[in-house]
């Protein structure tokens, strides 16, 4: 899959963990899990470019005595998801377009 695309797919992905409630990094690894391929490599920078775009905020919390970090997605992130849903119909029409014009098996 084009990097390009796929960066932007995990990005939404990621808020649509967070539109269904506060996580940390490891539930939203497994919250994942049976949808897509995502690295803790992967998934922190995703978080921080997330955060620094304003589409989610973060704090710590205390767990088993060490700091946890939580996020909560803000209203732009939802924009965020907002908005791919509504590209996502212009790719759809485009990939249809390009699968028609395929030679059958």
């Amino acid at each position: 899959m084009n990097t390009q695309l796929k960066k932007g797919l995990l990005d939404v992905c990621v808020l649509s963990v967070l539109q269904r409630g506060e996580s940390y990094g490891y539930q939203i690894l497994k919250d994942l899990s049976g949808y897509i391929d995502l690295s803790e490599s992967t998934l922190y920078p995703i978080l921080r470019r997330l955060e620094t775009s304003h589409a989610v905020t973060v704090r710590s919390v205390e767990h088993e005595g060490r700091l946890r970090k939580i996020y909560t997605i803000t209203d732009s992130g939802i924009q965020q998801i907002q908005e791919f849903l509504t590209d996502w119909t212009e790719v759809e029409t485009i990939y249809l377009y390009i699968k028609e014009g395929m030679p059958c098996d």
